[in-house]
């Protein structure tokens, strides 16, 4: 039985639109895990493992950002020391 058709388009019922919406995503989300190698039993470990290691990169990044920020403060500090030190004539005898 064909489904019936109004002004050109087939109409049916919404459950079965959506038995149909759900497979089409299904089938076209493994095969889109297919095409970037995502398939097969060891899938979801493959996925914890990017996890892990995106996890790993972000920290590295806010690790390494921190750590410039102190090299940058610590040598305004040092800097400022240095002059203090050289205004105040402290290392040594001058004119």
């Amino acid at each position: 039985m064909n489904p019936p058709r109004s002004e050109g388009y087939v109409r049916m019922p919404d459950a079965e639109f959506e038995a149909i919406l759900t497979r089409a995503a299904e089938e076209g989300a493994k095969r889109a895990l297919a095409d970037v190698g995502l398939d097969g039993d060891e899938a979801a470990l493959d996925i914890r493992d990017l996890r892990s290691l995106v996890d790993c990169i972000r920290l590295v990044r806010r690790t390494a950002m921190q750590t410039a920020v102190r090299m940058i403060t610590t040598g305004v500090m040092l800097a400022l020391l240095a002059g203090i030190a050289i205004k105040l004539k402290i290392f040594g005898g001058g004119p």
